[in-house]
Formats: C-alpha cells, sequence, structure tokens
C-alpha cells in the first residue's frame, strides 16, 4: 500500500514538473524598470472590482484618459517630484486637452513598484480611497513613468472621470 502511494506522488509530482512555465500576474510586475509594462486592463478590473465592493459601478479604460495620465507620470518622473500640478492642474490638463470631464480626480503616488502595491497604497489612504470610489466616474487612465536615478523609481498617476460637459 504504501509503495503505490510512493508511486502515486512520485508520478504527480512528475506531472506538475512538465507543466507550462508560471508567469507573474499583471499587478505583480515591477514597473521599476524601463522596459516594464503597465497592464491598464487588469488595473481597470481591479479597480472596478473595489468599486463594486463598495455599491459603485465599473470604470473601463480610455485612451485620452491613458494619454494624459502617461504625461503626468512622466512629468513627474522628468521632474523627480510628486505633484499633481507639476505641469498644470487637472482641469487645466483635462481642458487642454479637449477631454470634456463633467467630474475628475486624479490619484498620484511614487515609489510603489507593482500596481498591487499603487492599488493598496491609494485603498488605505482616505482622500486616495476617496477618489477611486468617487461616484460617477466610469473611465480611467492610468500609467507610470519611471525615473531610475531617483529615490522612488516609479511615479504613478490615476485619472478617473465622468465624460460630459462641466
Amino acid at each position: 500500500m504504501r509503495a503505490a502511494a510512493a508511486i502515486l506522488v512520485t508520478l504527480l509530482l512528475a506531472g506538475c514538473a512538465s507543466e507550462a512555465p508560471v508567469t507573474t500576474p499583471s499587478m505583480y510586475i515591477d514597473m521599476a524598470s524601463a522596459d516594464a509594462k503597465l497592464d491598464p486592463v487588469a488595473a481597470a478590473a481591479m479597480i472596478s472590482q473595489y468599486r463594486q465592493n463598495n455599491g459603485l459601478g465599473a470604470v473601463e479604460v480610455d485612451p485620452a484618459l491613458m494619454q494624459l495620465a502617461q504625461t503626468q507620470a512622466q512629468a513627474m518622473a522628468g521632474a523627480n517630484k510628486l505633484d499633481h500640478d507639476v505641469r498644470a492642474p487637472l482641469a487645466k490638463r483635462l481642458n487642454g486637452a479637449g477631454y470634456p470631464a463633467a467630474k475628475a480626480v486624479e490619484n498620484v503616488s511614487a515609489g510603489y513598484h507593482t500596481l498591487a502595491e499603487a492599488f493598496s497604497g491609494w485603498r488605505d489612504s482616505p482622500p486616495h480611497r476617496a477618489n477611486m470610489l468617487a461616484s460617477g466616474v466610469t473611465k480611467l487612465g492610468i500609467a507610470t513613468g519611471y525615473a531610475p536615478n531617483t529615490k522612488y523609481k516609479v511615479f504613478w498617476t490615476l485619472i478617473l472621470a465622468e465624460p460630459g460637459a462641466v
């Protein structure tokens, strides 16, 4: 009986060894490298689930907000400065891009290397949490800026908006 069990365990372990290699889930990819790619769909799914758990609607990726978030994250990284207004206030950046938003909120942060870390930091900060749980927002843009020679290395921008006339 023990011999049969040992053979079965050996066969099961051998079967596991032949499986495809495990890839890192996108929420755990380290953004502290020049070739790192943030997965905005995964970010939208994570934030949407959080919103739905709190009785709110989902958000979806918006290309215009993605570009605005990327520009802001890169500007912060380039200036080595965590600042909503490093280029201009959010409303001015939205207007300048021709993005009509009835409502828009922004989270910025630095030093988090993964989407999971950034999300957790925002969730645990009352003002950032309030932005992620803003009522009416349906669109999202999220991006990172990488600055290898800075203290933080990775700068994050999340923009959530409700499209429409102000």
